[in-house]
């Protein structure tokens, strides 16, 4: 199977996360945005047309044969279980998903810290409250999320390598991509604090350092982070 993505062609966004799943997978799968001559009837298909019984709300959404997935942690659930990125067992392939969902609201806290009064606004209409919520994302809540992720490597019953048993899973991919992200945006404030996580550094140079997203990391299929994605750089923001 040919797997169909949708997504903004310009950033990494939400869709990255996918991104990353596929590619682990050793996946065949087109990112339509990307193929389109002017990037955007092929992703906007699926949410305008009203023959669409089951509509996503928003990207990504992924097309598989006749399912129509959409919400990142709903694909990477699907994913997971599909190519052996998750565990084999129910409560395995759940907990995986909740870190997930967990991993999904963290990112949401590290985008409004540059968008915290509303997505349609710019940065420079809100710039002020930007800094407010980034000195309380960087002083609280990314060393609380940080020191949760940390205790679950610690715990994990088949070592600290996994965020779930012993193999490779859409968690320990995604986690890698909150930190590389993290990194981009908030370069001092990560030089900070991971050395408090050493397990959490450690995941993310092992995801970093698997064949098949080495080459990927290498190649132009991904895309730069930018000030257009999720995880911007303003230097104003991370002192």
């Amino acid at each position: 199977m040919t797997y169909e993505l949708y997504y903004w062609p310009e950033i990494q966004g939400r869709g990255e996360f996918v991104r990353l799943a596929l590619e682990q997978a050793g996946a065949d799968y087109v990112d339509v945005a990307r193929e389109e001559a002017d990037d955007r009837p092929g992703l906007m298909h699926y949410l305008q047309d009203k023959s669409v019984a089951e509509p996503p709300f928003a990207p990504p959404y992924l097309k598989a044969g006749d399912l129509l997935i959409g919400q990142t942690a709903a694909i990477l659930l699907f994913l997971g279980d599909r190519h052996g990125l998750a565990p084999a067992e129910e409560a395995g392939r759940l907990w995986t998903h909740q870190l997930q969902l967990t991993i999904a609201d963290f990112l949401v806290e590290a985008h409004d810290t540059h968008h915290p009064i509303g997505s349609g606004l710019y940065y420079e209409d809100q710039k002020p409250e930007a800094k407010r919520r980034a000195e309380d994302f960087l002083a609280h809540r990314l060393p609380k999320y940080f020191g949760y992720f940390e205790r679950v490597l610690a715990r994990n019953p088949a070592g600290d390598a996994h965020l779930v048993g012993a193999g490779v899973t859409t968690a320990d991919l995604s986690m890698f991509q909150m930190i590389a992200g993290l990194r981009y945006a908030f370069p001092k404030a990560m030089a900070r604090i991971e050395p408090k996580h050493p397990r959490l550094a450690a995941l993310h140079d092992r995801v970093a350092a698997l064949p098949r997203i080495k080459t990927y990391l290498a190649s132009p299929r991904r895309i730069p982070f930018n000030q257009m994605g999720i995880f911007r750089h303003y230097p104003e923001l991370d002192p």
